[in-house]
């Protein structure tokens, strides 16, 4: 069976990550991609080969943009600017893109390669955010995970209504970061 006129990887990419956004990471499903593109689900296997495949795609896709998103935040800027920026650009990616974001935390495969390179790329980055902190490998990739931490819990519960108090929000992740901020000063300084 060939290929229908018009639809192509990109296009498949393209409705999945308008399905992902719109409707959440769920509803992602080779039938939903091929009802979204007017084409029979088995159409859908010439572009790619099931679920895992196609989530893999727009988890690839997500890793970028994501990646994309944290480096534009963060030109001209370094230390503790930039690591403000990258928050900055993390929960704007999340509420810009919730479907996405969530699709990167269901990954498939976590020893699949090429999201492994696409989540070492971000992880590189954030590492070297932090390079005016005179942290070892070790402690620059517990940093890592300890703000990943602190963004996603704020964007989680953000996503989900789980902030009830009458605080700004931003106000609330700029005070928690800036407890990290200054025990990695007491710390390296």
């Amino acid at each position: 069976m060939s290929p229908r006129a018009g639809i192509d990887t990109g296009a498949v990419l393209r409705a999945a990550v308008e399905i992902a956004d719109g409707k959440g990471a769920e509803a992602v499903t080779v039938s939903s991609v091929a009802q979204y593109l007017g084409i029979r689900p088995p159409s859908l296997y010439n572009h790619v080969s099931g679920m895992d495949d196609l989530r893999k795609m727009v988890a690839a896709y997500a890793l970028q943009q994501l990646h994309d998103s944290i480096v534009a935040s963060g030109e001209g800027k370094r230390g503790e600017e930039a690591i403000r920026s990258f928050a900055d650009a993390y929960l704007a990616f999340v509420r810009e893109h919730p479907g996405l974001y969530e699709i990167v935390q269901l990954a498939p495969d976590p020893g699949d390669r090429e999201i492994g390179e696409a989540s070492g790329r971000i992880v590189d980055l954030i590492v070297g955010l932090l390079g005016d902190y005179d942290l070892s490998e070790e402690e620059a990739l517990h940093t890592v995970r300890g703000l990943r931490s602190l963004f996603h819990g704020f964007a989680s519960l953000e996503g989900q209504g789980g902030f009830g108090l009458p605080l700004d929000v931003k106000d609330s992740l700029d005070f928690n970061l800036s407890l990290i901020l200054k025990g990695l000063r007491r710390r390296t300084g």
